[in-house]
């Protein structure tokens, strides 16, 4: 039965003047804002053939840059349908369908390694996995169907289809299993060189009012596909996303739907291709009765796509759907065929065959250019730094499959790899004594050598503004800190009045703190004899405020064996050291088995020393790598010895800040769930605060609460420690983005509202000698603080950073800061006890 799917009255055409303008601007090469690009959307006869001329000056630019000069690609392909159940209802859909219209819910692994086998025996490279969104979660028969073979969800079967592929046939995987969470990415990537999800449109009245197109599909609410798009930038996954036209938009919100595509490839860069899909009616859908998308429409939106995205995005038209019109779609910029397949059909448009390989490459020839082959990820992708964007466990499969400059070997044979990467030792690389040469002779530049590309496009970025002072209500906050501190997070006008306070309002509120910090936990100033060990800087995740890590290739890259790691440990034991603290870049190349293999080759030889390691990044990233969930990586890290983790890798529990500084960092609420889970399992950590930056007050509040919550829930939270943002070498500091760290009025404020607030709650507020230098520590310990963290005998990622204060303390050391503050220093245990008597810290 056909459903009246109300579309919107065409728009008026705009003036022929409003066109000119656009079209010079076009020409011209300037960057089109959506009124523009909905202007030229409109273009027909010469205005389209001015268009089109400017569109493909610059994909010629675009190809000319990429290396490819005249070459148009296409990846030779099969389609694997895994399913073709779907928990959403798109009325123009004849993919998705009902269970009892299917032999099975799912394809069989053997089934799909049939598919694939047929696909290599045709020279194909590329295994295009195309599935509806999450059935289980709508139909019966796909949750029965999976839990019958050991699944727990669709995306568990999709990976392991896509290991078998690996294996089995050395065939590529590309995924589409539609709407993913940063974490379904992060465990997808390992087995994937590219996915993809078209966004289709940002039109939220095509999906929120009955009647439109994707009313009551859930994963096609505009947000959560752009969120998607956002997040897999984040994963660093090369990614394949694009528009639908044709569907009920007007021209307006299509140019919307191309800039906001432009915004996310911009800021992060793994937008590898955008398609220009043109709507075709189906039998059997609520839309058949709908007119197809215009052909001339389809070439002017594809002109307008390669207008308005950044230059290292390819342009693509589905070859099956324009038509005869292969060359006007050449003309309006296309420079890339998308994949096309000798075996399978196209199972989202059965109806439109594929054209043959040979039939394409004369259409492409007749139009001046080549027709070449590529993989299912861009060539810009397969030349980078292996681990950037491709995971390490798929480097050797993509290499096989590719020629030097990243196009697909036509001659390559197609088999099957071992996917999953041996078990096993890993040597010591690079520059490993950085440890020590970080403080004599320094780091070798100011920056990566790939600052303009890992990071993103840094006007992209949208630096969160801070709100207008509130006015002062200094003196209700003091009085609310010194009746009832706790309570000053449940008063934001309180608390902001605080966290801005100066003068009078700020001394008064340091000398509550202190006043409470002796209440609490008494005069002694208290630190850990331990040691850092960073195992490796090697890391590509691109945090924008992160100096310390490397490219493989820099000068200053490292990583370091299990057996030097303990052998490091092994010296800090030796020289009195109740802790190690480890933490690393997520660097590609350490073996799933280092993180327990590192713990046990300490814990072996020295069963009493306390391992604090690894940040919520490194674990979510390394369960992820292992396939297994944070709780079960967890619970086999504590069976191997591992005591605590550090509550690093927060910096600002608030997404927006977040995304600023780290490009592709955790979110909060999944730092929260790393935190939560390993506090469930008895595993305590610290937390942490790194303020500064593109930050403001009102965040550090919002902070602090996040802090209280977990803390409420847990308690496992031992200390708090604020990191003020060093600067100097910071990428996000050098792109003028961050201000140059906080000022002595936020230290002292930072501090002295961590021990009021956290009242009650987390009793230990640790200050860092790293950053603040000996005289700003020691003012820190009469505002609140009553601990100075370890004496670290190694620390590289601050000194990387720019850091002025050294990178190692001896405990006399430590003793004289807190003497400058007119306090005795004892030592503790990582938990806060007493240390053993006969492992005290010789004072010598």
């Amino acid at each position: 039965m056909a459903v009246d799917i109300s579309l919107t009255p065409p728009q008026p055409r705009p003036s022929a003047a409003a066109m000119r303008r656009a079209l010079r601007r076009a020409a011209d090469g300037a960057v089109l804002d959506a009124t523009e690009a909905a202007v030229l959307l409109h273009a027909r006869g010469e205005d389209l053939d001015a268009l089109l001329a400017a569109a493909g000056r610059v994909r010629d630019a675009h190809l000319l840059a990429e290396g490819r000069p005249g070459v148009v690609t296409y990846s030779r392909s099969v389609f694997i349908p895994l399913t073709r159940l779907c928990r959403d209802r798109c009325h123009y859909c004849t993919f998705a369908t009902v269970p009892h219209k299917l032999p099975a819910a799912f394809l069989e692994r053997d089934e799909v390694l049939e598919i694939a086998r047929a696909g290599a025996a045709q020279g194909c490279k590329e295994a295009l996995f195309t599935l509806g969104d999450r059935p289980e979660e709508r139909w019966p028969a796909a949750k029965e169907w999976l839990e019958a073979r050991g699944y727990e969800s669709t995306l568990d079967y999709v990976r392991a289809s896509a290991i078998a592929v690996l294996e089995e046939t050395g065939l590529l995987p590309h995924l589409n299993p539609g709407v993913l969470s940063w974490e379904e990415l992060q465990r997808l990537r390992p087995v994937a060189s590219s996915m993809g999800m078209m966004l289709e449109t940002t039109a939220e009245r095509l999906w929120s009012e009955k009647g439109g197109p994707h009313y009551g599909s859930p994963d096609k609410e505009p947000a959560v596909r752009l969120r998607v798009l956002t997040d897999a930038g984040r994963v660093n996954v090369p990614f394949t996303t694009g528009i639908l036209i044709g569907i009920g938009e007007n021209l307006t919100e299509r140019a919307e739907s191309l800039l906001a595509m432009r915004q996310v490839a911009k800021q992060y860069g793994h937008i590898q291709e955008v398609i220009i899909q043109n709507f075709r009616a189906k039998p059997d859908t609520a839309m058949r009765g709908m007119p197809d998308a215009d052909l001339t429409e389809l070439a002017a939106t594809i002109a307008v796509a390669r207008l308005v995205m950044p230059s290292t995005v390819s342009v693509q038209a589905p070859p099956n759907l324009v038509g005869e019109e292969f060359g006007l779609m050449l003309r309006a910029g296309v420079d890339d065929w998308g994949g096309v397949s000798p075996v399978t059909p196209d199972h989202v448009n059965p109806e439109q065959p594929w054209p043959q390989v040979e039939t394409l490459a004369e259409i492409t020839g007749q139009a001046g250019f080549s027709l070449r082959e590529r993989l299912n990820v861009y060539p810009r992708y397969v030349r980078a730094a292996a681990g950037q964007w491709i995971d390490t466990r798929l480097t050797a499969h993509v290499s096989a499959l590719a020629l030097e400059n990243g196009l697909a070997n036509p001659d390559a044979p197609v088999v099957g790899r071992e996917w999953q990467e041996p078990d096993g030792g890993l040597d010591t690389y690079g520059r490993a004594d950085l440890n020590t040469a970080i403080d004599t002779e320094g780091r070798t530049g100011d920056r990566r050598g790939d600052f303009d590309e890992v990071y993103g496009d840094w006007a992209e970025l949208k630096v969160p503004v801070a709100p207008q002072r509130l006015p002062e209500d200094v003196q209700r906050g003091l009085k609310l800190a010194a009746d009832d501190p706790a309570a000053l997070l449940d008063d934001t006008d309180a608390a902001m009045a605080l966290l801005t306070a100066d003068g009078d309002g700020l001394e008064q509120m340091v000398r509550l703190a202190d006043e409470l910090r002796r209440e609490v936990v008494g005069d002694d100033v208290t630190y850990v004899v331990n040691r850092n060990i960073n195992f490796s800087n090697v890391c590509y995740v691109g945090c924008r405020f992160c100096a310390f890590a490397q490219r493989e290739r820099d000068a200053d890259a490292f990583r370091l064996s299990a057996e030097e790691v303990a052998d490091r440990a092994q010296e800090a034991w030796d020289s009195g050291a109740t802790e190690v603290c480890m933490q690393g870049g997520i660097d590609p190349k350490l073996p799933v088995t280092y993180y327990a293999d590192v713990v046990r080759a300490i814990k072996k030889r020295l069963p009493g020393m306390h391992v604090h390691a690894f940040s919520p990044m490194e674990i979510v990233s390394a369960a992820a790598k292992a396939g297994v969930s944070v709780r079960e990586w967890l619970t086999e890290l504590k069976e191997a010895g591992l005591d605590t983790i550090p509550g690093t890798a927060a910096e600002i529990l608030d997404d927006d800040v977040r995304w600023v500084l780290t490009k592709g960092k955790l979110p909060t609420a999944t730092w929260l769930d790393v935190v939560g889970t390993a506090h469930e399992l008895g595993i305590r950590s610290s937390s942490t605060m790194m303020y500064g930056h593109v930050d403001h007050p009102g965040h550090w509040l919002s902070h602090f609460r996040v802090l209280a919550k977990l803390q409420d829930r847990t308690g496992g939270l031992t200390e708090f420690v604020a990191l003020p943002f060093v600067h100097r070498n910071a990428p996000i500091y050098l792109a003028g983005v961050a201000r140059p760290g906080p000022t002595r009025r936020d230290n002292r404020a930072v501090h002295a509202f961590a021990r009021l607030a956290l009242h009650g709650r987390i009793d230990n507020i640790q200050c860092s000698w790293v950053k603040l230098g000996d005289e700003g520590t020691a003012e820190i310990l009469n505002g609140g603080a009553n601990d100075l963290g370890g004496t670290l005998m190694e620390e590289t990622i601050s000194r990387m950073a720019g850091s002025e204060h050294g990178s190692a303390r001896t405990v006399r050391e430590l003793q004289a800061m807190a003497s400058l503050a007119g306090r005795n220093a004892r030592q503790r245990t990582t938990t806060y006890g007493r240390v053993r008597s006969d492992h005290q810290w010789p004072i010598v």
